[in-house]
């Protein structure tokens, strides 16, 4: 049983009257019931087993994977029957889909938090967007399994239908020795197996498709990394070994080697900026990806290691962690955040209020840079100033525990809102970033870990502001030791 709140008077700060409500904003007060406080006991919706929903054919931009490349198979615990009938609504219906500790998955109306379906899949999983809209990658054992999250857009013309449907497990899996980071942009989504260092890319609308065309680029040993396709073909990816890596190597279209740079000692984590600029971190900085050039940025310490990171598609500016301490058995908590303009290549660091774990980093639909800090508030920062704009109190104090795959809150953000887990009290709550109201809260009888947006909408071949680890190219110093970064 889950149990919903809607909170109409909510609680944080308020922003002047003059702020322009965000879409999502007047979305939800059209979903919202009347009265003070409603307290919904709903069951959760029953499954119906549906098909993987796949987008017929593949953009002519998709490239053939040569021979060997990793591929799509059947689950061996998926199990699908015939689709089941879609519904046609009026407008997008975003959905969250949660994990929960020891496993399985609950799927969320985003916008109200009720709940929508309770699916059963054991073991350790982490979710990514899939970049479609629709569907979720779900990192488990054997790759990544594509989850249909029953919501989507068909373009029509000068405007689109949506749709919704039961959400069900597909049984089409992108296989990976060891599933990892999952980046989307550009219409193109792009999965990294950290236990052959392949990076393999797919049309964002295909992605549920098991016999799409895929752009594979190998890599000379198997290590922790990431890739992103640009807008025009560009492909960064990385270089390592299990011991050590430091390399980025940034391709044409083609395929062809345009620049490469073996100075990102700890390399980890990436994000897209504005004028199709991608960021890679490292463990004294960041490298910045403009244009054919790869800059290095150092960071102001000789050990500052920038991990994570959290782009905006209206910003050039890059959010990102930031950790001095190169022996901390914990290395997260820190009160320091960075800001890299990848415009000017001007890094500054910005103290807050209080530490934060990896799973912290989001941005706003403006650009704004949000922190959730460990003091259970959402801090909200000028990703021009570095100027602490305001703080919202969302959940309660916290300690970031020892080991990295046990939950915390984690943060995510669409379109004006942010949805915050708290795993002590077992809820998720939704939070007007502008506004600064808490207007919804679900109550679970599971603990949530990891969360993820499936927005309802089509995907598009430009930059997206939110990529599949928006903020949360989750940090494996540990996981690295143990060899096991994504798998149960």
């Amino acid at each position: 049983m889950v149990t919903v709140l809607i909170d109409d008077y909510g609680g944080g700060m308020s922003t002047p009257t003059s702020a322009r409500p965000s879409r999502r904003s007047l979305q939800r007060s059209l979903h919202r019931p009347l009265g003070l406080t409603a307290a919904l006991a709903l069951p959760l919706a029953a499954l119906v087993a549906c098909g993987d929903g796949a987008t017929e054919g593949a953009s002519p931009a998709a490239r053939p994977a040569p021979s060997g490349a990793p591929s799509s198979s059947s689950s061996p615990s998926g199990a699908t029957a015939a689709p089941a009938a879609p519904t046609e609504v009026a407008t997008d219906t975003p959905r969250l889909v949660v994990t929960y500790e020891g496993g399985d998955i609950g799927v969320f109306d985003a916008t109200t938090l009720e709940p929508v379906a309770d699916l059963e899949l054991p073991g350790y999983n982490r979710v990514n967007a899939a970049g479609d809209g629709r569907h979720v990658l779900v990192s488990t054992t054997g790759g990544f399994q594509v989850l249909d999250a029953g919501t989507w857009e068909e373009p029509h013309g000068d405007h689109g239908h949506y749709y919704t449907s039961d959400p069900v497990l597909t049984d089409v899996v992108h296989e990976a020795v060891k599933p990892a980071h999952v980046v989307t942009h550009a219409g193109r989504t792009a999965l990294f197996d950290d236990g052959t260092g392949a990076s393999v890319v797919v049309d964002s609308a295909s992605i549920a498709d098991p016999d799409a065309q895929a752009r594979v680029v190998e890599a000379p040993a198997a290590h922790h990394g990431v890739a992103v396709e640009m807008a025009d073909g560009r492909l960064v990816t990385t270089e390592g070994t299990e011991d050590e890596r430091s390399t980025i190597v940034l391709r044409d279209a083609g395929g062809a080697e345009i620049a490469r740079t073996d100075d990102c000692p700890g390399m980890h984590g990436e994000a897209t900026a504005a004028d199709e600029v991608a960021v890679v971190g490292c463990e004294d900085g960041i490298v910045i990806v403009r244009g054919e050039e790869l800059l290095k940025v150092a960071a102001p310490d000789a050990y500052g290691r920038i991990g994570n990171q959290a782009g905006s598609d209206t910003s050039p500016v890059v959010l990102g962690d930031y950790k001095r301490d190169a022996d901390a058995e914990v290395p997260e908590p820190t009160q320091t955040v960075s800001l890299t303009d990848t415009a000017t290549g001007e890094l500054q660091l910005v103290d807050l209020p209080s530490s934060y774990t990896f799973r912290s980093l989001g941005r706003g639909e403006d650009g704004e840079a949000l922190v959730l800090g460990t003091d259970g508030s959402l801090h909200v920062v000028d990703e021009e100033t570095g100027e602490l704009e305001r703080s919202i109190p969302v959940v309660a104090a916290w300690t970031e525990p020892e080991d990295w795959q046990e939950p915390r809150p984690a943060l995510r953000v669409h379109e004006g809102t942010a949805y915050v887990t708290e795993p002590a009290t077992r809820e998720v709550h939704a939070v007007d970033v502008e506004t600064g109201e808490v207007f919804a809260t679900a109550a679970l009888e599971q603990v949530p870990d990891e969360v993820v947006v499936a927005t309802g909408t089509a995907a598009e071949g430009a930059p997206e502001g939110e990529h599949a680890h928006e903020g949360e190219h989750e940090d494996h110093e540990h996981e690295d030791e143990a060899a096991e970064e994504s798998t149960r």
